[in-house]
């Protein structure tokens, strides 16, 4: 059902309206990059933020992009089918760099752990690899891993795997919900699930565990750094001389790793990026909004508002 389901979308992101679509889009991404990491989009949940996903790759434009893992939910999807269009359009979206020539690589992780079956194929032209070694500009050996290898839940108790998922899943209803109101507010998005395991001493030894065991495996294997994705919390710090990077997810956080044309790396919050976007497209209208005129306070005397009047600039600044 599941690999339906991609079959599916990769032949209609492949057919002759796609590729009409190809030729109407002729907008590029301003932010250029030689290398994009994102993980855990979780497609097939109501958590996955896909138009900010969407919206993050409209506005990019990389040599490489890997798709490191949790990519599409194959453990929501058989609970129950969850598909919306906007799901398909980041489908579509990846898709079609591959088809104006981004290298694509795909990196399955437990979530989608159904395509493992395929590596070593190209599907779309997504390459679909186990793990993947990636060389910086500036010289530096990244292995490239989802990181549920390391997960001791996933690998000696997955029931508890499926459990915590399902707790999971209703912490982000609760998140949603907050967010709807925070929003209201004009607030920005904030992730419960991150405070809560950031602030929950069990959870953050369970990041740190994964972290060192993530980073002393990449240097067994004489790598300088290694990225990967599964635990949702975006992180870039060196362990024990080797550079550990997450690149986040886009359930929670809205974060990719991205590699500058120099090599340098760099942690992109496209949640921070937003908030900012946003708050300089409503500038101009506080700008442009005239204060009230001053007859309309009231207990000004008349010649008290004639003078205010004279006294009273056009417009904010």
């Amino acid at each position: 059902m599941l690999t339906d389901a991609m079959t599916a979308a990769m032949t209609a992101a492949n057919s002759a309206d796609a590729r009409a679509d190809d030729e109407a889009d002729t907008s590029a991404g301003h932010l250029r990059y030689r290398t994009v990491w994102i993980s855990d989009l979780h497609l097939g949940t109501p958590g996955c933020q896909a138009r900010a996903l969407l919206d993050f790759l409209k506005q990019v434009e990389c040599d490489t992009l890997y798709l490191v893992g949790d990519i599409i939910d194959g453990w929501q999807l058989r609970r129950s089918w969850y598909w919306p269009q906007a799901h398909n359009d980041v489908l579509q979206k990846i898709l079609r760099k591959a088809r104006k020539g981004t290298r694509v690589i795909f990196v399955p992780g437990n979530h989608d752990e159904f395509a493992r079956r395929y590596v070593e194929h190209n599907f779309g032209g997504v390459d679909v690899v186990a793990e993947a070694v990636h060389i910086t500009a500036d010289g530096r050996k990244l292995w490239v891993t989802h990181g549920d290898l390391f997960d001791g839940v996933i690998q000696c108790a997955k029931w508890l795997a499926y459990l915590g998922d399902s707790a999971y899943g209703v912490t982000l209803k609760l998140n949603q919900w907050f967010n709807s109101v925070r929003a209201r507010f004009g607030l920005p998005y904030w992730s419960l699930s991150s405070y809560l395991k950031l602030k929950v001493k069990r959870a953050v030894s369970y990041v740190c565990d994964f972290e060192i065991a993530v980073a002393r495996e990449a240097r067994k294997r004489g790598m300088q750094g290694v990225v990967c994705g599964h635990i949702h919390h975006a992180e870039m710090r060196e362990i024990d001389g080797v550079l550990y990077c997450n690149d986040g997810d886009w359930v929670e956080s809205l974060t990719a790793l991205v590699e500058h044309a120099d090599g340098r790396l760099e942690i992109a919050d496209w949640s921070a990026q937003r908030a900012l976007t946003s708050a300089a497209a409503r500038a101009p209208a506080m700008a442009a909004s005239p204060l009230p005129a001053p007859s309309a306070v009231p207990g000004l005397s008349g010649a008290m508002r004639g003078q205010a009047a004279m006294e009273r600039p056009a417009s904010l600044v």
